[in-house]
């Protein structure tokens, strides 16, 4: 069997929403078997009610269930920004609705029946995809409020420098002395955390990148 993936933070949950008793009870007790930390519902609804988005997981939903189906569910957690991946769970009938689900950004869809370790291994890649993407946002708000630390003419002189300008060119584009562009550059590197320039840089693409 494979075991759940190692996480630094917060330990990752696995929410299963399936209408069906035996299908939802199977889901957890294989899960819960190799170690994983689950939470099962019946039905969407009881799932919003309780969800929290800081949560680091991934969703094995049901694509068909009475009132709201798995495919609504996922357009719902769209609007709200949710980077949870989602595992749909399909019958043979439901191809299409899982392709569609796949255009709205799904993770994966299995169809029943299913290997149970197939099921465990798109698991394990969901959560390790989910842990980059919150590393990804988390990197970005981090160098963000860095940014925001600067003072106006700071930024001024680190865009220049990330663009491989000298302290000569930038003391004459911004009409400053090379000692003022010297100091407003020590400045801006120690407010980034930045080692190198080719660090500076880096930080700044992580921005461009997001």
């Amino acid at each position: 069997m494979v075991k759940p993936s190692q996480q630094k933070d917060a330990e990752p949950t696995i929410y299963v929403i399936d209408d069906d008793d035996g299908m939802r009870n199977a889901l957890h007790m294989l899960l819960s078997t190799v170690g994983y930390k689950t939470a099962v519902f019946a039905l969407p609804g009881e799932f919003l009610a309780q969800f929290k988005p800081d949560t680091p997981g991934c969703l094995v939903l049901d694509i068909r269930m009475p009132g709201m189906s798995g495919l609504e569910l996922q357009q719902q957690l769209n609007r709200t920004g949710s980077m949870l991946p989602i595992i749909f769970i399909t019958g043979h009938g439901d191809v299409p609705m899982a392709v569609q689900a796949m255009k709205e950004g799904a993770f994966e869809f299995i169809q029943k029946p299913f290997r149970d370790q197939d099921l465990l291994d798109h698991i394990n890649h969901a959560l390790k995809q989910d842990a980059e993407n919150r590393h990804t946002v988390a990197r970005h708000a981090d160098v963000s409020r860095r940014v925001g630390t600067l003072t106006p003419r700071e930024r001024q002189v680190m865009n220049l420098v990330v663009e491989g300008a000298a302290n000569k060119v930038i003391a004459i584009d911004l009409g400053l002395s090379e000692r003022t562009v010297e100091i407003h550059r020590a400045k801006v590197m120690e407010k980034m955390g930045a080692r190198s320039v080719a660090h500076l840089v880096k930080l700044q693409l992580t921005l461009t990148d997001a």
